[in-house]
């Protein structure tokens, strides 16, 4: 099957907390004394309220509000023995990136992507055009239908809250999913929120990139072909699915005979996004010092009492 991200190869060269000691029966089975309780229950409230005045609201709860790790999961809605999709390259950023648009010529990193699968100049040239991105893939192979990938990236989403992503589409020359504008999709608002749960592709947004001319010959995922072999189209990035039954009866490399079943409206393709807050090396440090400073009051009252 090729490289990991892609189809086939590269036309050119080419990632203390001391546990407290456990009180004695003896001790646990003896009331406290008022005075006891009572420094105990200050020093908890006064420790609550500097770990309150510091952000922290619970031991279990304490993160930065604007780092969160991502977690992208795709999955792969086509027909059964339908389009395979290559494993999805991803972008969050600030929304400066456009990697391509509808009506014009495809750039060298869509024809990478779209010809053989490959996403890492479409990475580069994310990066290029946004120094601070976060970019990677999600999946390690190309992704049959009913199948699915996940992988978690971390994201300070007060600077990447706007996400991109393209992946190849095949058996096809020149085929595959993205979006057509930097900011079409913002996935974090200004509090670090998550506002996108989900971004679904069907056959009718599928892009052809036209920068390499139909010919089952060439293309890619199709047994005894020659992916790397093209045919110059020189035309420019248009909607494109009903291309597929000309596949129709193909052997793919995955041992299948091909079946587009594809309509317009058909599911595809599906990207689901869940946020966990990281923890903030900050906030544990003042919870932990919170913590032992009411563990050495415990300990100095058990001794009194």
């Amino acid at each position: 099957m090729g490289t990991q991200d892609g189809f086939v190869a590269e036309r050119v060269e080419p990632n203390p907390f001391h546990g407290f000691k456990q009180a004695s029966i003896t001790h646990l089975e003896r009331p406290m004394h008022h005075s006891f309780k009572s420094g105990l229950h200050k020093t908890i409230a006064t420790t609550a309220a500097l770990l309150a005045t510091a952000g922290v609201t619970s031991f279990t709860s304490v993160a930065q509000a604007a780092i969160v790790d991502l977690t992208i999961t795709v999955h792969n809605l086509a027909p059964s023995n339908g389009v395979v999709v290559a494993p999805l390259s991803v972008g969050l950023g600030q929304g400066v990136f456009d990697g391509f648009d509808l009506g014009s010529a495809a750039n060298a990193s869509i024809v990478r992507a779209a010809e053989l699968g490959n996403g890492g100049l479409w990475r580069d040239a994310f990066t290029a055009a946004d120094t601070g991105a976060v970019v990677g893939v999600v999946g390690a192979a190309p992704l049959a239908a009913g199948l699915s990938a996940t992988q978690t990236f971390r994201v300070d989403t007060s600077l990447n809250n706007y996400f991109s992503f393209i992946a190849m589409v095949v058996p096809s020359n020149d085929f595959f999913i993205g979006n057509d504008g930097a900011k079409t999709y913002q996935l974090f608002d200004a509090g670090g929120n998550l506002q996108i749960n989900s971004i679904g592709q069907k056959a009718r947004d599928i892009w052809d990139a036209g920068s390499e001319e139909f010919n089952i010959a060439n293309a890619a995922f199709i047994v005894g072909s020659n992916a790397l072999a093209r045919d110059e189209q020189n035309s420019v990035v248009a909607r494109n699915f009903a291309e597929f039954a000309a596949y129709n009866g193909q052997s793919t490399a995955y041992g299948y005979t091909f079946n587009s079943g594809l309509a317009a409206g058909t599911d595809v393709y599906r990207i689901d996004f869940s946020a966990q807050p990281v923890p903030e090396p900050e906030s544990y440090a003042l919870m932990l010092a919170g913590l032992a400073a009411m563990a050495t009051v415990v300990r100095r009252r058990s001794r009194t009492a």
